[in-house]
């Protein structure tokens, strides 16, 4: 039994030793690149330096040696083919690479066939992430979010359109379409799309950088391969397309160019005065800069040696040391898991061979454990000299940032960074990130930039195409009113207050604007503006400028200027002169408004005589007397002629109320009667909107006016009630009877009346809106042009301009009011509200205190003999045959009609009888 337990350690040492055993004593990995190339040189070394620092580490693969196969593609995609073939045959288990996009898109349907995972260090191309391609994992960053920075950069200064140069391949139009989404999404696009074949000479660049110099965009976008793309600046250098003005952005592949090459800086940089590009961003670290110094090290040596121009790091070579620790760790862990390295034929493949093929495609094995392989690499975390490494769902590496560089003076400067994240920033994104719970200051999204030219100012970023042609601006033939706008006989074909105000704008531009104008219309009616504006949109023309409203349906298919005229539309109708007549007095007040004044005239008088009735003797008297008492100071407060005097508080407080509430009414009477006598009345009874839509009566609009469209689509006039009529046609339309009203926009309604004083307007303006000059959606010469008018508005030259040409005629003086209404009941209910409840609270407050007099006085005896006013109870002065209620009633109505003054009096006589004082010989009665 001793002997078991050391059977078992024996079995586990064997097993142990075993497992060790099972590890292959050799994996290889191949690499697909171009080695003569500005990436390819730094990623040879790279690769080579990753796999000697992987073999020299023994916590990776432990014992087991990393080979690389390195496999030449020679920028040519048929080579790169045989070479992806090649190396596959040499069972290595993954690939590293290839360089090239377009390799990418071949290798990789065999890479899933045999199962073996690509490794891609510089392969962009946005849609090699696709389902389609299961085995493609890009170790770099994708052009999706390249095309996205460049996107923010633009949008980040305003511009509208870019011009795109690219090479005419899947690397090139695949960023095409990534940057044209990522502009749309911002409103902007890829105003021209400019190919450029890769075995491109200088005499084709030149062509077609002449042909992009007379685009209007002077955004300019560089999506080109590293090798050739200077090229581009060279040729755009020699035809003045670096100077002021222009902007130039390069995405990646110039950094990689300046940081592979420091000999040709010297040569390239006057070359870039003011580019701006992008370099994948990986943050500074200890092991970078070992690299780092490693690479300067070997390729100074390289130089020494061979006289070479020996390249320098740059980010692909980062990426590309890094792709290879991604494979090494990814096996060193399905190792771990005890998998085995095996090989095995593909049927498909063996059949090829026995049918005599001199492909010997039979020499292509399948890895089979290549699907768990490529579940290792995905599900990677680590820490490379790139940064945090790790993979997402769409298996592109992770949180990927740009860093945003301008070419200027004798270097290169950081100007920001770009982050998936945070998007444009001077922070760098893992200070962003670190950031992240705390609140952040307000920071510029970007440093200051030197663009061509040396200037530190925005450029426009557009003008107008350099190609001999005037823009077509749509000018409205007006058969009326042609001061606003019309055909004219002089050299320009077109005049009117319209134009003047276009010409003014346009000469504030910083730049010149050549326009053709083109008459719209038939020189019969006015043209319809809805199909004008339609040109414009669908490219028949460039403007249209004129009296164009801006509405909602017209703003969805162009872009228009800052409004240069307010405008909305208004209801005019036909006014008459009415005849005083004898009662016309009564006609301010409606009778309800009659019958309330008068009735509260009444009742606030009582109220008054109840309040002073004990207190004042001006409301004493007889009953005949005192009913004309309150008749007369009821009626003369109209007056403010009321003689009598209020003593009483509560009689002072309800008379200066209702005081007020008759200055309100007398003021009101007087405004109203005076309107009534002074001003026209309609001569229909539409006195507003809602009264237009209620009446059957038909309705004009003027040619071409989008009133029409506006009275049956949102107020749902039925079109059988709208005329069409000419301006010159609205007054006898209106006088006989054809249209009860007519609407239009305030403007031509403010000449149509200066001219024509028996019209009217009659309620409010029921549209807001203006008038605009209208061009193709994000033109820019839109925004430039708002800006300029707001200036001639400031300045005074749009008031000037309108004067000249829309000066007043000879009833703009006379007044617009007419038809005053009768004041109702309802202006007024407020005030008669106030008035009613002070009268029933100081009505509340004297009874409450002479029945608490009464209350208190009513025990202690008689106070007069004569008056019998508080008999005792029990008191034989009482006849039994009436009811002690009724006696009550009638002692308390005596209470109240008698003098507050003797009240006083007495019950100090009743004080003093209690006291044993002798009563005061001056007791008399009421």
């Amino acid at each position: 039994m001793a002997a078991d337990p050391l059977l078992r350690r024996l079995l586990c040492l064997l097993f142990l030793l075993w497992g060790v055993a099972a590890r292959p004593a050799n994996i290889s990995i191949g690499a697909l690149f171009t080695f003569d190339s500005v990436i390819g040189r730094s990623a040879k070394v790279a690769i080579e330096l990753a796999v000697a620092d992987v073999n020299r580490d023994a916590g990776v693969l432990n014992g087991t040696y990393l080979s690389v196969v390195e496999q030449d593609t020679k920028c040519s995609g048929f080579i790169g083919i045989i070479q992806g073939l090649q190396v596959m045959e040499k069972k290595v288990v993954a690939v590293v690479g290839p360089q090239s996009s377009g390799i990418g898109h071949v290798v990789s349907h065999v890479a899933d066939e045999l199962r073996i995972p690509l490794l891609s260090f510089a392969a962009t191309d946005p849609t090699l992430a696709s389902s389609q391609y299961p085995y493609f994992l890009r170790a770099t960053h994708s052009d999706l979010f390249q095309m996205a920075a460049v996107a923010d950069i633009i949008s980040h200064f305003s511009w509208r359109e870019a011009t795109l140069i690219y090479v005419d391949n899947d690397y090139g139009r695949a960023a095409l379409d990534a940057l044209g989404d990522q502009l749309q999404s911002k409103r902007s696009k890829v105003s021209y799309r400019a190919p450029l074949p890769p075995t491109a000479d200088r005499a084709a660049i030149t062509d077609l950088l002449l042909r992009v110099s007379m685009m209007e965009s002077r955004v300019i976008v560089v999506h080109a391969n590293p090798d050739s793309g200077l090229d581009i600046f060279a040729a755009a250098q020699l035809l003045g397309m670096m100077s002021s003005g222009y902007v130039w952005i390069a995405t990646e592949w110039l950094a990689a160019l300046l940081d592979s090459s420091p000999p040709r800086k010297t040569t390239a940089l006057p070359l870039l005065q003011g580019v701006v590009t992008l370099r994948q961003y990986t943050p500074d670290s200890d092991a970078k800069k070992s690299l780092m110094s490693r690479f300067a090290a070997l390729a100074l040596q390289a130089r020494n040696t061979t006289s070479s121009s020996s390249s320098g790091m740059n980010a692909y070579g980062l990426f590309a040391y890094d792709a290879v620790w991604m494979a090494a760790r990814a096996i060193d862990q399905l190792l771990e898991d005890g998998s085995n390295v095996s090989f095995s034929d593909d049927a498909r493949l063996r059949a090829d061979n026995e049918t005599g093929s001199a492909l010997r495609l039979g020499a292509l094995k399948v890895f089979d454990q290549g699907e768990q392989l490529l579940s290792k690499m995905t599900l990677l975390n680590f820490t490379g000299v790139t940064g945090h490494v790790r993979f997402g769902d769409d298996r592109n590496l992770a949180d990927p940032a740009y860093e945003v560089l301008n070419v200027g003076g004798t270097g290169v400067r950081r100007v920001g960074y770009w982050s998936n994240r945070t998007r444009l920033s001077v922070t760098a994104p893992e200070n962003e990130r670190s950031e992240s719970g705390k609140k952040k200051q307000e920071e510029e999204e970007l440093y200051s930039v030197i663009w061509p030219g040396e200037t530190a100012t925005t450029p426009r970023g557009w003008v107008f195409p350099n190609n001999g042609k005037a823009l077509r601006i749509g000018v409205p033939y007006r058969t009326t009113y042609k001061q606003f706008v019309s055909k004219d006989t002089g050299p320009e074909g077109a005049s009117g207050y319209c134009i003047d105000v276009f010409k003014a704008a346009v000469a504030l531009v910083p730049y010149p604007v050549p326009v053709s104008y083109e008459v719209v219309g038939d020189g019969v009616k006015n043209p319809s503006y809805g199909e004008l504006v339609q040109r414009v949109a669908d490219g028949e023309l460039d403007a249209a400028v004129g009296d164009i409203s801006i509405v909602t349906n017209r703003t969805r298919v162009v872009d228009f200027t800052q409004p240069y005229v307010e405008s909305g539309l208004v209801i005019v109708t036909a006014v008459r002169e009415t005849a005083s007549s004898a009662w016309a007095f009564l006609k301010p007040f409606t009778g309800e408004m009659w019958a309330v004044t008068g009735g509260f005239f009444l009742f606030v008088g009582a109220v008054v005589w109840v309040l002073e009735h004990r207190s004042n003797t001006d409301f004493r008297g007889s009953p005949r007397k005192q009913l004309v008492t309150v008749f007369w100071f009821s009626f003369s407060t109209m007056f403010f002629a009321h003689r009598e005097n209020t003593v009483s508080t509560l009689g002072r407080l309800v008379l200066i109320i209702w005081l007020f509430v008759v200055l309100i009414i007398n003021s009101s009477y007087t405004a109203s009667l005076t309107s009534i006598l002074t001003v026209q009345q309609l001569s229909t009874g539409i006195q507003g909107l809602d009264g237009l839509i209620a009446s059957s009566d038909p309705i004009g609009f003027q040619v071409g006016s989008f009133a029409k469209s506006y009275l049956m689509q949102e107020l749902g006039v039925p079109e059988s009630r709208l005329r069409e009529l000419a301006i010159s046609d609205y007054a006898s339309s209106l006088q006989n009877g054809a249209v009860a009203a007519i609407v239009d926009e305030l403007p031509y309604v403010e000449l149509f009346l200066s001219t024509n004083c028996q019209f009217r307007t009659v309620g409010q303006e029921f549209t807001k809106s203006g008038w605009g000059f209208a061009f193709q959606r994000d033109s820019p010469l839109a925004v430039d042009l708002s800006t300029a008018i707001l200036t001639l508005s400031e300045n005074g030259d749009l008031q000037r301009i309108h004067d000249k040409w829309l000066s007043p005629g000879q009833c703009a003086s006379q007044g617009t009011d007419v038809g005053a209404d009768r004041l109702n009941l309802s202006s007024f209910w407020g005030l008669f509200l106030i008035c009613g409840v002070a009268c029933f609270i100081a009505l509340l407050i004297f009874f409450f205190r002479t029945l608490r007099q009464y209350l208190r006085y009513h025990g202690q005896g008689d106070i007069d003999d004569d008056h019998k006013a508080f008999p005792v109870e029990g008191s034989g002065r009482m006849s039994s045959r009436r009811p002690a209620r009724l006696a009550s009633i009638r002692d308390l109505m005596t209470f109240v009609d008698m003098k507050e003054a003797e009240v006083k009096r007495r019950k100090k006589m009743m004080n003093e009888d209690s006291n044993g004082v002798p009563p005061s010989s001056s007791f008399s009665s009421v």
